[in-house]
């Protein structure tokens, strides 16, 4: 996993993830094998921004039905990085 770009997935755009940008919150979806220092350094080596701590959540796949036929959703890892006070913003989100 020496890779950045294979820890962060693809960012998460929400109201909520939105709402947070204001907080310098910015939320993505990452490797579930990918812990907290290595999502630190991804993002901080991605963006170019100062990363001053991450929270994780790993979300379990719903089970879904169509008809008789049953199946599950993708399970996945969501991580919401805050940046420190003096640190640039993230330019990818300000174009939404």
């Amino acid at each position: 996993m020496t890779n950045p770009h294979d820890i962060i997935i693809r960012p998460i755009v929400t109201e909520k993830s939105m709402a947070e940008m204001a907080e310098n919150k910015y939320t993505f979806e990452v490797s579930k094998k990918a812990n907290k220092t290595e999502i630190k350094k991804a993002v901080e080596t991605i963006f170019g921004v100062n990363v001053e701590k991450v929270n994780t959540l790993n979300y379990d796949g719903k089970v879904k039905r169509m008809g008789r036929s049953v199946g599950r959703t993708a399970s996945f890892k969501k991580a919401v990085v805050k940046l420190t006070a003096d640190s640039k913003e993230i330019e990818f989100f300000q174009g939404m």
